[in-house]
């Protein structure tokens, strides 16, 4: 997110010690996100904080968070409930352009992608630790084959 602010973790004897930088922008490319710092302007600069681990703090982003959004470590290992019953676990986020993706592991133990959105996904309640779905029919399940009209041309 562009403004936040992230620690360094990196030796003391290194010019990056006790310092932070700013995110001026965040872009995806080939999946991955790539961060664009306002202190790292080059190349070079960013040789020297090559390693460094980026903290940040938590708690003064979760004050002034918008409703609705969440980190995808909070997501994952979340328990899936439909009408009440789990029926899974959430495993990864996926990020793509339109919204992002909950790759959930099914009890059954199949793979479902499920669009993250307020249609699907109603309810997030991090406490519990549970997502809430509410699937269009066929998202988790199989559908039942149509018996096809097999009644031939008229004459």
């Amino acid at each position: 997110m562009p403004g936040a602010v992230f620690h360094l973790q990196v030796p003391e004897e290194s010019p990056w010690f006790a310092k932070t930088i700013t995110m001026r922008e965040l872009r995806w490319y080939n999946d991955m996100p790539v961060g664009f710092f306002a202190e790292l302007p080059d190349r070079t600069a960013v040789e020297g904080a090559v390693r460094a681990i980026l903290w940040i703090d938590e708690a003064a982003v979760e004050a002034g968070s918008e409703d609705n959004a969440w980190y995808d470590q909070q997501l994952v290992g979340m328990a899936v409930k439909r009408d009440g019953e789990v029926i899974g676990e959430v495993r990864e986020v996926q990020h793509m352009p339109a919204h992002d993706l909950l790759l959930v592991k099914t009890t059954a133990g199949a793979s479902v992608l499920v669009p993250f959105v307020e249609a699907i996904v109603p309810d997030v309640d991090v406490e519990a630790r549970v997502v809430t779905v509410t699937p269009p029919l066929g998202l988790f399940e199989e559908l039942p084959e149509q018996e096809a009209d097999v009644e031939g041309p008229t004459s």
